[in-house]
């Protein structure tokens, strides 16, 4: 597809520079994690100890709904690892209701809870850095929600931490039945969904961060777009 077009020519319907406090108001952070602007750009970080597993990961909501058809960026800087970044979206509660709604099981930043717990979603993991295996063989993987669904996975251009030359643009396209992934412009993977894994297609709802302690990942220009008409995806 033309990404230049997706990213630069669609009505802007989001953007947040992520560079103070006040630019998360509304936000929502589930687990043990400190949100920081030392340097003018989110900074996202674990309290808890890496051997903790699980308790001691994270997911920071953005405090806005988008309907389907978008194409969301976001810059990233890897600051420390072993760890692992995703992003969430297309997020909504299995019956359609808002990941925010007060009637869903609470959510502590354990995975189970986000990809079999009470939302839908789609997750994408573009800094696997956690487990020796992943550090050795650098893939995106795309999951989709409910369940633990592997649905596309391609290859990961970004370095580790010592030798990366952040900011990398982070981009997904969101257009009905299929997700496009791509880092700095180079397409990681296209994945077209047929609805024959995990129900039909997701069609909108929150994005959020995820990390996997120990990392600590930065994040800035949130810009999410309504792509042109007529866009075509190949």
């Amino acid at each position: 597809m033309d990404l230049a077009a997706a990213f630069s020519k669609g009505e802007l319907l989001y953007s947040n520079d992520l560079r103070n406090e006040s630019d998360i108001a509304g936000f929502r952070l589930e687990g043990d994690g400190a949100v920081t602007f030392p340097l003018e750009r989110m900074r996202l970080e674990s309290t808890r100890s890496a051997e903790e597993g699980q308790d001691a990961n994270l997911v920071l909501w953005c405090n806005e709904e988008f309907d389907d058809n978008v194409a969301i960026e976001w810059k990233f800087w890897p600051v420390r690892e072993p760890g692992l970044a995703i992003l969430f979206f297309a997020a909504r509660g299995r019956g359609g209701d808002d990941v925010f709604d007060p009637d869903l099981a609470p959510r502590t930043g354990r995975y189970e809870q986000y990809h079999s717990g009470d939302i839908n979603a789609y997750h994408v993991s573009y800094f696997r850095r956690r487990a020796p295996h992943e550090r050795a063989f650098h893939t995106c993987n795309l999951r989709k929600s409910h369940g633990f669904h592997l649905v596309a996975q391609g290859a990961d251009p970004l370095p580790p931490v010592s030798d990366a030359r952040p900011p990398y643009r982070m981009q997904i396209v969101k257009q009905s039945d299929t997700v496009v992934f791509a880092i700095d412009g180079l397409i990681s993977f296209t994945f077209t969904d047929d609805g024959s894994v995990g129900g039909p297609p997701h069609d909108g709802g929150r994005i959020g961060f995820r990390q996997m302690a120990p990392m600590i990942g930065e994040y800035a220009d949130l810009t999410v777009r309504r792509l042109p008409a007529r866009t075509a995806i190949r």
